[in-house]
């Protein structure tokens, strides 16, 4: 009861009776009957079909086996993957060294600094640099196929002085001197002789291994070879297998850097995966993988579910919530209450006893009925197909449709911000708010951007944080995680395993859980501050639109 005894019926503020259903009735009629509506449905409707086409024709090609660590690729043509050059200790850019063509295994060197600067042997030297005595050269040798100098056939030193003191010459190049010595500048060759090394220069001799045949295998081998390995025991840190070998090195040839065993996670244990648990006891927070462990898994598996979350995640935040949600009310709403006024059907409206405030909402309760139910519709059909055409034994995925009902009703919540925000630019400036409004628009497509290239940065988070999108992306992440609870995993298993599915792209785990990490806090309170700028922005309208004389 109001001050002088009347109900909530009979004051201006009433409840939804027959004259609010009037109002929005009127709404969806008058949108109904727009061509712009059509128009902009009909594209909405079109751009979805069409992202709904790419799916089902990724889907039909499958899921193709992805070399996550490179190893069955041939990058010097000469047969061989990487995987195999790496065992036999060979170089996979030079066509010349491949699985039994023979290794270099370096017998001694001078170093920069040692007193001792002359060998002398039949030997492969390699970066030679210096003055050499030759008793026999081997015409043919080439270390490798960037070695182009011919020292059967050498231009003559023309310079005076002392080489290395009074002249030199260009690196890897040589020249032949009057008395027949040979002047090197970081020369590969083989050879039998003396050789004088400059002072402050390095270099080293060495032989290479008897050759022999070895089956190239094929690149196929190295695809999938090494599946992640966690077996789900939260009580056991130390996970994973090389199950390829390309860790351990188990019989491989003992080269360089190969040879050594990794443990880069500094756990004490070689060649592990270490899975970290949060304070929960349920939640993984981090995986830190030793090099070459559990790197190349199977796609099937992982990266065909990570892409075809990917694909539903990208497509509600950039299609539902990055462009429906800001142009449907750029369009729709916009002129809810101010084409009424240029009509000059506004005093119709107001004749009746109903508050100007209660007259905005049920405008955009009218504009909500229209555009709501086609984004509910869209992603009700988009749940549908996505469930029956995922990866997996089951017939149907149910969280696909529960996914795409909260990317629905999170593209409602942002369609109810922007609505009230594009009808009060319409109340406050007639003339201009369309203007105004496009610029918004481009700033909250800008802050969309910006959350999800922005990842966990603080500074990205707390700039894009003044725009409506950025807590309708925060609220899809929250319910994501909330509805697929190991996307945190899988999220952490393509940063740690460097998986090129996209999933660390387009998703990172909520920001706003006020340092709890739990994904219903951060649902919450994007929920919370959309509601609120929808009710600022309704309570200024009819603020401005109370105050103004209607004719």
């Amino acid at each position: 009861m109001d001050k002088q005894g009347r109900g909530l019926s009979e004051t201006v503020w009433t409840r939804l009776d027959r004259k609010a259903g009037a109002i929005t009735e009127l709404t969806v009629r008058q949108l109904r009957h727009r061509m712009s509506t059509w128009v902009v449905l009909g594209v909405g409707t079109l751009l979805i079909l069409m992202l709904l086409a790419f799916y089902v024709d990724a889907v039909r090609d499958g899921f193709d086996p992805i070399d996550n660590d490179g190893d069955s690729e041939d990058w010097d043509g000469d047969g061989y993957p990487l995987g195999q050059e790496r065992k036999y200790g060979t170089n996979d850019w030079d066509p010349m060294q491949f699985p039994g063509s023979g290794y270099y295994v370096r017998d001694g060197e001078v170093h920069w600094s040692d007193q001792n600067r002359t060998h002398s042997g039949n030997q492969t030297w390699i970066d030679a640099t210096g003055i050499f005595s030759p008793i026999w050269i081997d015409e043919d040798f080439q270390y490798n196929q960037w070695d182009d100098v011919d020292l059967s056939d050498l231009d003559e030193c023309t310079q005076n002085g002392e080489f290395g003191v009074d002249w030199w010459i260009s690196w890897g190049d040589a020249c032949q001197q009057s008395n027949g010595d040979i002047a090197l500048m970081s020369v590969n060759f083989r050879g039998e002789g003396t050789l004088r090394v400059l002072e402050d220069y390095y270099s080293e001799w060495g032989h290479f291994t008897d050759q022999y045949y070895v089956e190239p295998e094929p690149a196929s081998n190295y695809i999938d070879e090494d599946d992640i390995d966690w077996d789900g025991n939260i009580l056991s840190s130390s996970q994973g297998f090389d199950d390829d070998g390309d860790c351990l090195r188990v019989d491989w040839i003992e080269l360089d850097f190969w040879f050594e065993e990794d443990d880069s996670n500094r756990n004490g244990i070689p060649c592990d995966v270490v899975w970290i648990i949060g304070s929960d006891g349920e939640t993984i927070i981090d995986i830190r993988a030793d090099e070459n462990v559990d790197e190349d898994p199977d796609d099937e598996k992982l990266s065909g579910e990570s892409i075809h979350r990917v694909f539903i995640i990208a497509v509600g935040k950039i299609a539902f919530i990055m462009i429906l949600s800001i142009f449907l009310p750029l369009f729709l709403a916009l002129g809810l209450v101010r084409d009424e006024t240029e009509n000059g059907t506004l005093h119709y409206l107001l004749s009746k006893p109903i508050h100007r405030g209660e007259f905005i909402v049920y405008r955009i309760l009218g504009y909500l009925l229209i555009a709501g139910s086609f984004v509910l519709l869209m992603s009700f059909l988009m749940g549908i197909f996505t469930s029956l055409l995922g990866p997996g034994d089951s017939i149907i995925r149910f969280r696909d449709i529960l996914i795409w009902l909260a990317i629905g009703l999170t593209t409602v919540l942002a369609l109810t911000a922007y609505g009230a925000v594009f009808n009060t630019l319409g109340l406050v400036s007639p003339k201009y708010g369309v203007y105004i409004a496009l610029l918004i628009g481009v700033w909250e497509f800008m802050m969309a951007v910006l959350t999800l290239i922005g990842g966990g940065s603080t500074t990205i988070q707390y700039a894009s944080s003044l725009s409506i999108s950025h807590w309708a992306l925060q609220l899809v992440d929250s319910l994501v995680l909330i509805i697929w609870p190991d996307t945190l995993t899988m999220h952490l298993m393509t940063e740690a395993f460097n998986l090129d599915t996209g999933l660390d792209v387009i998703w990172s785990p909520p920001a706003h859980t006020l340092e709890t990490g739990n994904p219903y806090v951060s649902a919450i309170i994007s929920v919370v501050i959309l509601s609120l700028i929808t009710t600022l922005m309704i309570f200024l309208a009819q603020s401005v639109f109370k105050r103004r004389e209607i004719m």
